[in-house]
């Protein structure tokens, strides 16, 4: 990758953060009364893990 596509990706990664910081911030700080139900979220992280590891071992 040349030198100014570099510059052009961290200025445009710069901009999205400059762009999205309020709200993140202002969420990080309103956390949700969500429940804390992570293996709802890990269990279909994981099976796409092993399902990647599979595919990586059939090459």
């Amino acid at each position: 990758m040349e030198l100014w596509e570099q510059v052009a990706l961290g200025a445009i990664i710069l901009l999205v953060l400059l762009w999205q910081g309020p709200a993140l911030l202002r969420a990080s700080r309103e956390k949700s009364d969500a429940p804390k139900d992570w293996m709802g979220a890990l269990i279909p992280i994981g099976l796409v893990v092993l399902f990647v590891l599979f595919l990586i071992s059939m090459i």
